[in-house]
């Protein structure tokens, strides 16, 4: 599934191409995309807008128009866009679900083998407590700190692992990328959340961080499904420390690399440096000092801050 840095990849190279064009034509070749809504009445409304931002908050990619509409895409497990500029064609292809032609003469095309991707339009009012009832801080923003993440974890039984892919708690963070902050952060991925001591709240902050951080430099991840709009793989797959590398040597220790189940996901840990009995310290529902933290201009939604309202995404 592709997760906030995937996300991120595909908003900055599908910005240039997008923002001052107008969507000129646009075909929905399945009803499931926008449901309930009617695709032809999604396809008529969208024609004629002009895009006047790519956002992107969480995992969701967000076209804002200068009407003050706002199309949400969500690309869920398989879902993928591809832009070709005027004068090229989209290859054919039985999965596209979506084809916008803008009026510069190039498409952008959607992608989505397993048909769980999401497009919703909203009016300018419904945009914000749509989004905002869904996720919780941005992993870089300034509000997203060591302080507010701990009191996201305090008294919650949940394993940890649960508790961060929550979207309430860190918005845009999936399976991939939890397993590669847990490894960095030394934490066992079935503790339970509220069991964290300040210092290892700290130190997953800024794992989180780290991991997303990386999986933006290199363009996300490819698996199976996943490519950039230029058709490019991402690189994050040679990154992986743990993920997807079961019975392998933990390049921290050298221990073998295990898979668990955790919040119902295929899980990867080192089950050395991850210790599932770690030495108990005091647990808080904030760390007690201020942590140095990355600087959150370089790795934003490129959106405001919003609310903290939230529930699961």
């Amino acid at each position: 599934m592709p997760e906030l840095p995937e996300v991120e990849t595909v908003r900055r190279q599908l910005e240039p191409a997008l923002v001052g064009r107008r969507f000129e034509r646009v075909a929905i070749f399945d009803p499931r995309l926008v449901q309930p809504a009617d695709p032809d009445e999604v396809a008529r409304r969208l024609e004629g807008e002009r895009v006047a931002a790519v956002e992107r908050r969480g995992k969701y990619l967000i076209v804002r128009f200068e009407s003050g509409r706002a199309l949400l895409v969500h690309l869920r497990m398989t879902g993928s866009l591809r832009h070709v500029a005027a004068g090229r064609t989209l290859e054919p292809d039985p999965y596209r679900r979506a084809v916008v032609s803008l009026d510069d003469g190039s498409d952008v095309g959607y992608r989505d083998v397993r048909r769980f991707g999401t497009w919703v339009l909203l009016d300018r009012d419904e945009t914000e407590p749509y989004l905002a009832s869904r996720l919780g801080e941005e992993p870089f923003a300034r509000r997203f700190t060591a302080a507010a993440l701990a009191a996201r974890l305090a008294s919650r039984r949940a394993p940890i692992k649960a508790a961060i892919l929550d979207q309430r708690a860190v918005a845009g963070l999936g399976n991939i990328y939890a397993d590669e902050a847990l490894w960095r952060a030394r934490i066992h991925p079935s503790r339970p959340a509220g069991a964290l001591s300040a210092a290892e709240v700290a130190r997953l902050h800024r794992a989180v961080r780290a991991a997303l951080a990386t999986g933006i430099e290199r363009q996300g991840a490819t698996l199976r499904d996943y490519a950039t709009p230029d058709g490019a793989s991402g690189g994050m797959q040679h990154e992986f420390k743990v993920y997807g590398r079961a019975g392998e040597p933990c390049p921290r220790c050298g221990a073998a690399i295990a898979k668990t189940r955790a919040a119902g996901r295929g899980t990867w840990f080192c089950p050395r440096c991850q210790r599932e009995n770690a030495p108990t310290e005091p647990a808080v529902a904030a760390p007690g000092r201020r942590t140095r933290e990355p600087q959150a201009a370089s790795f934003s939604s490129s959106a405001p801050e919003r609310s903290r309202r939230h529930s699961s995404a």
